[in-house]
């Protein structure tokens, strides 16, 4: 593939997945309410009306099929070999598929977290397997500073966490389109311009067009919800593109492209941990929560995010650029600087202040 055909083939994919996951949230919206498959508000949460849950139904149902396109053709298109092989490819998309199913059991009925977590870990641990190899021929996520098998319990560790993380944030009416459509152009710029693995950028972008069709009737006052049938293999398959830029020695754009999610997240879980609480039951607490507790609509927390992410962008992009070595690092503290920046901001957004369509969720 040349340079010159990059423009339209990206723009391919990105119109005909967001066309599809667009048109799909759409027929699901009346599909879900005919059927009551509503979520109900309750004291903890951020909406007022019974809204449908399950958009996640068309993202990964879209996502799945275009993904083994993009790793099917992948050796017809790029110049060089695919990052993963296709059957690599397949166990992930299987692995993917079964935590959608499970988790839309989830969104019917309820499952116990046990039962939730102990799939969680199996597939993280088949994914591991998936992961494209580095520059040693090995899948290390931490470029050879853990021996091999403690590499691989960390990573898994990791990754059951990403996935988690991505739906407990799952809790205003927008967050979870724009940190999917932020993390997946972060991929797609880091690897088309990183070289050597543009198949991966064509998965960060296609999940990114998927978040932006969802995002389309997920923006508030949001028409459908994601639920745990989108939230957790979308994070599953977010975190697989991220650890796959570890593998593949880009490590510091996989720590800076999901870096206000994981550090809301992580701090919130640890402030609670501190305080007693069951940190599995749901509740307001996190950054952006609060924001919208004291006043600030879902639509303006949201775009917060949306600023603070293209900024993360940019310094993923940045840490490429091979001028310094120190370039990683230095990029990397200013993205803290940024996440850090953006905490403050919602912890003090300034009540009184909301936009056009504020009601809380």
């Amino acid at each position: 593939m040349t340079w010159t055909s990059v423009p339209f083939l990206s723009l391919a994919v990105f119109s005909v997945v967001f066309a599809a996951v667009f048109i799909g949230s759409g027929r699901l919206v009346s599909f879900l309410r005919q059927r009551e498959v509503l979520d109900h508000p309750n004291k903890r949460s951020s909406h007022l009306a019974p809204t449908p849950r399950g958009g996640g139904i068309a993202v990964i149902g879209v996502i799945l099929p275009v993904w083994a396109g993009v790793g099917w053709f992948a050796p017809q298109i790029f110049t060089h070999p695919s990052t993963v092989s296709f059957s690599s490819l397949v166990l992930v998309l299987f692995c993917a598929l079964g935590l959608a199913v499970i988790s839309w059991l989830d969104d019917l009925r309820g499952l116990t977290p046990i039962f939730r977590l102990i799939l969680q870990f199996t597939v993280a641990i088949a994914g591991l397997y998936a992961l494209p190899p580095g520059p040693s021929g090995e899948a290390l996520v931490f470029q050879g500073l853990l021996p091999a098998i403690a590499d691989h319990v960390v990573a898994a560790l990791i990754w059951v966490w990403f996935l988690n993380l991505f739906n407990f944030m799952d809790g205003i009416d927008g967050i979870t389109g724009v940190e999917a459509a932020s993390v997946g152009s972060g991929v797609f710029l880091v690897a088309l311009f990183a070289g050597g693995i543009q198949d991966w950028a064509f998965f960060g972008l296609s999940a990114a067009a998927a978040a932006c069709g969802f995002l389309c009737w997920n923006w508030n006052p949001a028409k459908l919800f994601i639920g745990d049938v989108g939230s957790v293999p979308l994070g599953f398959l977010l975190g697989w593109l991220l650890l796959g830029l570890t593998t593949t020695g880009y490590w510091a754009p996989a720590v800076i492209l999901p870096l206000y999610y994981l550090a809301d997240a992580t701090l919130t879980l640890g402030l609670r941990l501190l305080r007693g609480e069951k940190v599995w039951q749901a509740h307001r607490q996190h950054f952006y929560q609060r924001a919208v507790q004291a006043g600030a609509s879902h639509a303006k927390v949201c775009r917060l995010v949306g600023v603070a992410n293209l900024g993360l962008l940019l310094l993923a992009v940045a840490t490429i650029l091979e001028f310094s070595s120190n370039v990683p690092l230095l990029c990397i503290a200013a993205a803290a600087l940024v996440v850090a920046g953006l905490m403050a901001r919602l912890k003090n957004p300034g009540a009184g202040q909301n936009c056009s369509g504020g009601a809380p969720r």
